[in-house]
C-alpha cells in the first residue's frame, strides 16, 4: 500500500474510533462520579454545597450528558445503579439541583429512559 493508501486507511481508523468513543457513556465512570455523593446519596444529608467534590462531580456528569442519546444512556446507569445500591431515592432525585445542574431529566428508580429528552 502507498503512503496515500495508508493516510486515507489512518484517516478512516481514526474517524471510526472517534465515532465510537463519542456515542458512547459508560456506566462505571457514572458510578464513580456518584460515588463521591455516597454520603448524600445514602442518608439524604448533608446536602453538598455549590462547589464541593460531590457537586464538581456533577457539574463532570452533566458534561458527560451532552446530547439526547448521552443523556438516555446516563440516564440508563442511573437507573442501574439505583438498582444495585437501593440509594435514597430523594436524594438521587434532588442531587443536580442542589448543585445547579440540570440534567434533562429527573432520575427515578422506575424512570423510562427512552422518555428523556
Amino acid at each position: 500500500m502507498g503512503c496515500k493508501g495508508l493516510a486515507i486507511g489512518m484517516l478512516l481508523l481514526i474517524g471510526y474510533c472517534s465515532t465510537v468513543v463519542s456515542g458512547s457513556i459508560e456506566c462505571s465512570p457514572v458510578g464513580s462520579l456518584m460515588a463521591v455523593c455516597s454520603g448524600f446519596l445514602n442518608f439524604g444529608a448533608p446536602e453538598p454545597m455549590l462547589g464541593s467534590p460531590c457537586c464538581k462531580a456533577m457539574y463532570s456528569l452533566n458534561s458527560m450528558a451532552a446530547t439526547t442519546n448521552d443523556r438516555k444512556e446516563v440516564c440508563r446507569c442511573l437507573v442501574s445503579l439505583m438498582a444495585t445500591y437501593n440509594p435514597n431515592a430523594s436524594a438521587v432525585a434532588r442531587l443536580p439541583a442542589l448543585c445547579g445542574v440540570y440534567l434533562g431529566f429527573s432520575a427515578q428508580p422506575n424512570l423510562d429512559c427512552n422518555s428523556v429528552p
